[in-house]
């Protein structure tokens, strides 16, 4: 058997040929009473042969030898019919057509003409040995030219047919092939420029000129007429914290380039929901944040494309065109190549700048540990040791005149140079906690509370669960000594607290989530009006905070009035699923 991937026309033309002589032949033997059981077998097995053959067409197959299999075939079955209705002396001495018709589709003239020979030649030699009387020259010559008319009849019609059949095969596949040309050229110019955008990538961190490139690309490569090149819109639309900004693009005015979009509802809400692409064809003023957009009012057809990786949501890639048919499923995957590299790009712009900003902030971390440690010398040990200096020199002159007062001198210099040695032995305590390496958080805490309750005669609580100790890695558990750390002594120094606690507890009903709480009954704060100015601010103590919250992916929330105290929360998650949890119920 042999395939095509076109319709073999002249097998098509062939079976309506058949179809028609053997109906011809059927309706004649019928009229004239010819239609006995042998002649209905001899209709019976054209009529088998050419479903045969059908079928056979229908699915552009063919037979080893299908044309000489069928000449032979057709030849048998003229012969058939015309001995069964009769010979010369019965209605179908025509029946050679059968033979005849065919093969001048498949061998045009010189095929009717060797058909009309040997059908002639067949049936005057069954003439001759069946019915020897009948086997007279001027029937036979009537039959001859018969044959020999209807095969040169044929013969010539089929000529243009023929040529029209092959040239109608020609174009087809010339078709074909240049269309499959343009496909692949055009796959190629597809490659060549994700190949030149990932390059682009490659090339620069800064990010806005890589999506310049992906845009460029995914315009470039779908093939648009000047016309469509032209309407057609495209924007990358970035978070900025919680709304959506315009960040390059074509075809949007200025107005459209400053406007916000929250990304809660419409489609762009529906498409980061899901993360998956969304392509609206109907009029865009029926949607709530789409509508803010001017440019995309004369657009029947949006395509959104999230901007997702991972948890992270960067944003959407939109498309826009007057046509509501425009993007097809071709265009659609295309640009979904393109988002998936532009998020790619996104996020390796966004570590870079993550990675600077973390260098910074451990510069700003360093300079602001420094500042502190001065600090706490100059208003703590410096102070004491000046005030120790100061007071021995009293004491001195003191034994002159009245040793007993210098003796009560001295013992006060005495407990003042303890207090300044515990001071001192608390400062490189919190610079390096000895005790969280080697005996753990519980005890840390409490050595730590300790130091605060003799040095700074602070009150801090501890009730702190063992078993959530233990859920906790060594890192998290250093983290979560100097969150405390970092918060007990800011109560300690700006709220006035007379208590102070700490609590680290599951959540209730979650032993996956840690929950580590700091409250004093201090004089509280405004948290928008300090968290609003910090840049003229000489600490960092709530940016500290949250960068170390940040270090154990916990959420840090702050609660503070005013006259009310502080409650500074930390959610530690424990485990991937409820770090999932906790960031997607985080708001923006």
């Amino acid at each position: 058997m042999k395939s095509s991937e076109f319709p073999f026309l002249a097998d098509w033309f062939a079976i309506t040929y058949r179809w028609l002589i053997v109906l011809s032949l059927a309706v004649l033997l019928v009229s004239t009473r010819h239609l006995n059981a042998p002649a209905m077998v001899a209709l019976a097995l054209p009529t088998l042969w050419n479903l045969v053959m059908t079928v056979l067409a229908a699915f552009n197959r063919r037979m080893n030898a299908h044309r000489a299999i069928n000449f032979g075939a057709d030849l048998l079955f003229s012969l058939m019919i015309f001995v069964v209705s009769g010979n010369l002396s019965g209605p179908a001495q025509w029946a050679g057509v059968l033979s005849i018709a065919p093969a001048s589709i498949f061998y045009e003239i010189r095929g009717a003409s060797l058909a009309a020979v040997l059908i002639t030649l067949l049936e005057g030699a069954t003439v001759y040995f069946l019915e020897p009387a009948l086997f007279a020259p001027q029937p036979l010559a009537i039959l001859t030219g018969i044959n020999l008319s209807v095969g040169l009849t044929m013969g010539l019609l089929s000529l243009p047919l023929i040529r029209r059949l092959r040239d109608t095969y020609r174009n087809l596949v010339q078709n074909r092939r240049e269309h499959e040309q343009r496909i692949q050229m055009r796959e190629r110019e597809r490659m060549k420029a994700l190949f030149d955008m990932i390059a682009t990538f490659s090339a620069t961190l800064n990010y806005k000129t890589a999506l310049e490139a992906a845009l460029n690309s995914s315009v470039s490569t779908m093939a648009l007429s000047p016309e469509d090149s032209d309407s057609l819109l495209a924007a990358f639309f970035l978070f900025d914290h919680s709304h959506l900004r315009y960040i390059v693009g074509r075809g949007f005015p200025a107005r459209d380039q400053n406007v916000p979009l929250p990304a809660q509802s419409g489609i762009l809400g529906e498409a980061l929901r899901s993360g998956e692409h969304r392509l609206v064809v109907s009029d865009t003023c029926n949607d709530p944040e789409l509508c803010k957009l001017i440019a995309l009012h004369s657009c029947r057809s949006v395509l959104v494309l999230p901007l997702i990786r991972g948890m992270n949501a960067y944003g959407v890639l939109l498309y826009a065109h007057p046509s509501p048919t425009f993007f097809d499923e071709e265009k659609v995957e295309w640009l979904l190549t393109i988002s998936n590299q532009a998020v790619i790009a996104i996020q390796n712009a966004r570590l870079f700048q993550d990675l600077a900003e973390e260098k910074e902030r451990i510069v700003q971390s360093q300079e602001e540990a420094q500042k502190k440690l001065a600090r706490d010398l100059h208003d703590g040990p410096t102070q004491s040791i000046s005030a120790i200096a100061m007071r021995l020199s009293i004491a001195r002159r003191m034994f002159e005149q009245s040793p007993r007062s210098a003796m009560e001198e001295l013992a006060k210099i005495e407990e003042l140079a303890r207090r300044t040695t515990q001071e001192i032995r608390h400062m490189l305590f919190t610079l390096r906690p000895l005790v969280l390496e080697s005996e753990g958080l519980i005890a840390a805490l409490q050595t730590m509370a300790e130091k605060m309750r003799d040095v700074y005669q602070q009150n801090v609580i501890l009730d702190v669960d063992p078993a959530v100790v233990a859920a906790l890695d060594p890192n998290q558990q250093t983290v979560v000594f100097y969150l405390v750390e970092e918060a007990v002594n800011n109560a300690r120094k700006h709220a006035e607290a007379t208590r102070i606690q700490v609590l680290l507890k599951f959540i209730t009903g979650d032993r996956s989530m840690a929950g580590l709480e700091i409250s004093d009954n201090g004089r509280g704060f405004d948290v928008a009006a300090v968290m609003g100015n910090y840049e003229q601010r000489g600490s960092l103590g709530m940016i500290n905070l949250q960068e170390r919250a940040d270090l154990i992916n916990g959420l840090l929330k702050v609660d503070s009035a005013p006259g009310k105290g502080t409650r500074i929360r930390v959610y530690i998650p424990l485990t991937e699923a409820a770090l999932d949890r906790l960031h997607q119920r985080a708001p923006k």
